[in-house]
């Protein structure tokens, strides 16, 4: 247990994140082979952590009043996840402002929905329900551990279940209200992060995933990892957006291959050699990345970028799948 800035943080150490492992419910907990050089291995072998985790019920109960619950993943750092995020989150709520969506950040180590969501220097304040996160607009709201940080240049230097305690803490002690989409951005990878929300969140039902990446065949390796990983966490995919596409000259509106997809047909060939659904390519625009520096809403500052008209496609989709609506809803 911690105080930072008059909040008090307690943190719940679960055993998450080594590979091969065996679980802690298991009879082999702490005593199998891969659980050598663990941190936990006594722990687990004490027979302390077999006990159901009372933090997977109080998420539960704490997301009962979220219609959707999307992860945005990649296993390759660099694609645009932390775009592509605040992209459909601001789409969605931009679309009906009877929608209530929220963003969660549990890139731990590398928070930047704050400044791309144009909220830096916000704080997190505490009522008797809980957390309430920051609002970028009446119905687009965002937690991130960016706002318990004194400067956006702090490092966060954290081991595993610290980090998982953490995310644990934002779904079950943030008072996210009634909403219709959380969307959740993670850091690249198939590690603590990922695992610790997909643990706290298996009773809370995750509706999908997204998978982000770009054309080029060494990102595309990786993304296939992240699908694995959602298939093996058994974890629905909703598709995936192939970011960075093309490159749209935003004066003479000529396009140009940036990444050109060397085999395979980049994302929309991965999609199909995967059986996933395919939602949409993302094309380069250079305004972009100037609103996402400046915390700017790209929709209103650039309504008239191919990437604007492509979003809203993929957005569509989105909905579609979330509410039931298309063939391949889930």
């Amino acid at each position: 247990m911690r105080t930072h800035r008059g909040i008090t943080l307690m943190f719940w150490y679960p055993t998450l994140g080594r590979h091969n492992c065996p679980g802690t419910t298991s009879e082999d907990a702490g005593k199998a082979s891969m659980c050598a050089g663990c941190p936990n291995q006594m722990l687990c072998a004490s027979g302390v952590t077999k006990e159901p985790d009372p933090g997977i019920a109080r998420v539960k109960e704490r997301l009962s009043t979220v219609k959707n619950k999307i992860l945005v993943l990649s296993g390759k750092g660099g694609v645009g996840k932390s775009t592509v995020t605040a992209l459909v989150s601001r789409c969605l709520a931009a679309k009906d402002p009877d929608v209530n969506v929220a963003v969660l950040d549990i890139d731990i180590c590398g928070p930047s929905q704050p400044r791309v969501l144009g909220a830096l220097g916000e704080q997190v304040h505490q009522s008797g329900s809980g957390w309430s996160p920051v609002y970028i607009e009446d119905n687009l709201s965002l937690m991130s551990i960016g706002f318990l940080l004194s400067s956006p240049s702090d490092a966060v230097i954290w081991r595993g279940p610290k980090k998982n305690g953490m995310i644990r803490q934002f779904l079950s002690d943030v008072d996210w209200g009634n909403l219709d989409y959380l969307i959740m951005d993670t850091p690249p990878g198939t590690s603590d992060e990922h695992l610790s929300a997909t643990s706290y969140l298996k009773d809370a039902v995750i509706t999908g995933a997204i998978i982000v990446t770009t054309p080029q065949q060494v990102a595309l390796l990786d993304v296939r990892k992240e699908i694995d990983f959602c298939r093996k966490v058994n974890v629905p995919i909703l598709g995936v957006i192939e970011n960075m596409s093309i490159f749209v000259c935003p004066n003479c509106k000529d396009s140009v291959e940036i990444f050109p997809a060397s085999t395979g047909g980049g994302g929309r060939g991965m999609a199909k050699d995967l059986d996933v659904d395919f939602l949409g390519s993302l094309p380069l625009d250079p305004r972009l990345a100037r609103c996402c520096d400046e915390g700017k809403d790209f929709l209103t500052q650039v309504p008239e970028s191919p990437t604007v008209l492509a979003l809203q496609k993929i957005v569509q989709k989105i909905t579609e799948k979330c509410e039931g609506k298309s063939d391949n809803c889930l």
